[in-house]
């Protein structure tokens, strides 16, 4: 029995090449594959399936009560996982047409299948006044229905709105949705509200001089039940580096961490393999182009397929509208094909060959699909095409699908945020902003993956509003911060 790759869902299967399995839509190894004796993975999910924590069964049991409840905490608690899982158990209760699945950006967006919050809301920019939006939402047939048939709203990377426009869409939703003839208005109109994110890492771009964080709308407490840090960390499993974080992410670093940050500084050059972060987008631009001419290797370039009514919300998302590889050239996947396992978002390697695919969907404009080298193991895998979603709640309304693979000699902190990296060189002396520090050192797994070519403490930033939010939340001291009322 041969194992293949095929890209359907993100997900590994086997087929014997005498039969294949009704329904699978399954790239066929060439004798090409067969003479190196490609090794392509194949992931069996655990018995048992996932073993919630203290923390998660208490957000689990919260949601299941139909509490609405914010989810924060640290990089690598979790965050993400919990919310696809809550959505699963939701959309079992209320249907997907009941349980609509949003971010604030359309990366996050395009992770959970979901759209963003704006696209969701009907608010466009939502820079105009509450009465205007609301105004504008009910000129809008779809959007009205869409908020008047919600049981339940997602909202995850909540972190990066802003308390203006929070408190704007809790008004729309309290008209909206409030009977008429009833003598009191519910708040968010009676919406299940579940948020989730990280208000220690990168702050939401303001829309006028208010600087209101989400957690600052007046709504804020009054909506959520619930709002839990999760303190497990699952990313990083060494104590000092988990500490270090932790000191980073809160402002709360000693002597012992900066000697700790110190001892990854290195005026050689760093690990050939490592990842460049850099806050700039021109920068990484710059590194990856630099490198890929380097190469002086024939160019196989991948134009995404886009279709559905907003496409413009695919444009944000991590899926590239175009990219260029060649053998030698430095990747990192874009979407998670094996969340058990290595083959995740962040996963980095090197494409070692291409393979001329026959029955390939020819949107992309080739059959020559990129076999890459991840930097986890000895296996070379045939890369297929895969597909990014948006969805109003109901059905599909834009889909992307593209090569889930973008060049990874350098990255953006901005886009970084979310992935786990194993190997990353930054220099922190160029970050700006409050949490950019954070998100770059958190992307890393172990110490020995990280590389500074320079550091400067003063580059710390943690905002005091940040610090203050997180102090209210309970006693920090317990380090398990829940509130519920």
């Amino acid at each position: 029995m041969n194992l293949i790759f095929f890209s359907a869902r993100a997900t590994y299967r086997y087929f014997s090449s005498k039969a294949t399995r009704k329904g699978a839509t399954c790239y066929p190894p060439t004798s090409k594959i067969k003479e190196k004796g490609f090794d392509i993975l194949y992931s069996k999910p655990k018995r048992g399936g996932i073993k919630w924590n203290q923390e998660q069964l208490q957000v689990l049991d919260a949601i299941s009560k139909g509490k609405s409840v914010f989810v924060t905490g640290s990089a690598g608690t979790g965050k993400t996982l919990l919310v696809q899982h809550i959505i699963k158990l939701l959309r079992k209760v209320h249907g997907r047409s009941g349980v609509y699945v949003t971010a604030s950006t359309g990366i996050a967006a395009c992770a959970l299948n979901g759209c963003t919050l704006h696209s969701f809301a009907g608010i466009g920019l939502g820079e105009a006044s509450a009465e205007e939006l609301l105004h504008k939402v009910n000129s809008n047939r779809t959007a009205l229905h869409r908020w008047k048939e919600a049981k339940v709203l997602i909202i995850d990377e909540i972190s990066l709105i802003s308390g203006e426009v929070f408190d704007k869409l809790e008004f729309i939703a309290r008209k909206i949705r409030s009977e008429p003839g009833s003598h009191g208005e519910m708040i968010w109109g009676g919406i299940q509200l579940v948020g989730s994110g990280d208000f220690h890492q990168l702050p939401p771009i303001f829309d006028n001089n208010t600087n209101k964080f989400a957690f600052e709308a007046s709504s804020w407490n009054m909506v959520f039940d619930m709002q839990i840090d999760l303190t497990a960390v699952f990313r990083q499993s060494d104590p000092r580096l988990i500490k270090l974080l932790r000191g980073i992410r809160t402002g709360t670093y000693d002597s012992e961490d900066l000697k700790l940050l110190e001892s990854r500084c290195s005026d050689l050059e760093a690990d050939p393999l490592a990842v460049k972060l850099f806050p700039r987008t021109d920068d990484v631009d710059r590194v990856n182009r630099m490198h890929l001419e380097s190469l002086h290797k024939d160019l196989i370039g991948y134009r995404a397929f886009d279709s559905g009514i907003w496409k413009e919300g695919l444009r944000t998302g991590i899926a590239p509208d175009y990219v260029e590889l060649c053998v030698g050239a430095r990747v990192m996947l874009t979407k998670n094909l094996d969340s058990r396992g290595k083959l995740v978002n962040g996963a980095a390697g090197t494409v070692v060959s291409f393979e001329f695919v026959n029955g390939i969907d020819k949107t992309l404009g080739t059959n020559w699909l990129p076999v890459v080298k991840f930097d986890f193991g000895s296996d070379e895998l045939i890369i297929g095409p895969e597909t990014w979603e948006l969805t109003d709640g109901r059905e599909k309304v834009a889909t992307r699908k593209q090569i889930p693979l973008i060049l990874a000699w350098a990255l953006s902190v901005h886009k970084s945020q979310g992935m786990t990296i194993n190997s990353l060189s930054t220099n922190l002396n160029r970050s700006f902003g409050y949490g950019m520090v954070y998100v770059a050192l958190s992307r890393v797994k172990t110490l020995e993956g990280l590389h500074l070519s320079s550091f400067d403490p003063g580059k710390i930033m943690v905002h005091p509003k940040v610090l203050k939010f997180y102090g209210s939340l309970g006693n920090q001291q317990d380090q398990n911060i829940c509130v519920q009322k």
